[in-house]
């Protein structure tokens, strides 16, 4: 007997209601029941932050995280830098300063910095490099990708 829980969530400003086992990963739910596949999953430990996503304003490793736990919660994920006719500013700076190689980890990345730019949006070098060090990438430095952060950072400023 598969026992389900009904689950509520709201992703990327979407009321999605689930009805999933209670031992299903935030991850799955998230690719196969939501359908948005953006959000990858690498170690499955927590540890690579590849699987990052921001529920209720903070980000949170979706493959250490129960749906269950997410019912009721607001969820943000990669997805939720889309634009209709360009690119978010911070994928922008992402593509101007080449700071991707296979991009597997990308989705990561961008939507801890969006995490970090929504609280502090003038975040110093230090926070930038904190906030880049809960995700690995195995396939380049991350020498473009705190460049692009910075980028971003001052673009921020100057509006």
């Amino acid at each position: 007997m598969n026992q389900k829980n009904e689950v509520s969530i709201t992703v990327n400003g979407q009321v999605h209601n689930l009805s999933i086992e209670p031992r299903r990963l935030l991850s799955d739910a998230l690719r196969e029941d939501v359908r948005l596949t953006g959000t990858h999953t690498s170690c499955e430990l927590g540890v690579c932050g590849v699987c990052s996503v921001v529920m209720n304003g903070k980000v949170v490793r979706s493959c250490l995280t129960l749906a269950v736990q997410a019912n009721g919660s607001i969820i943000e994920t990669v997805e939720s830098l889309n634009e209709e006719d360009q690119l978010h500013p911070l994928q922008q700076a992402f593509h101007e300063n080449h700071a991707l190689q296979c991009g597997f980890c990308t989705p990561g990345f961008l939507i801890t910095l969006k995490a970090l730019f929504d609280d502090h949006p003038a975040a110093t070098d230090h926070e930038i490099d904190a906030a880049l060090d809960g995700v690995l990438c195995r396939c380049t430095g991350y020498q473009n990708i705190a460049k692009a952060a910075r980028q971003y950072r001052d673009t921020l400023q100057q509006n």
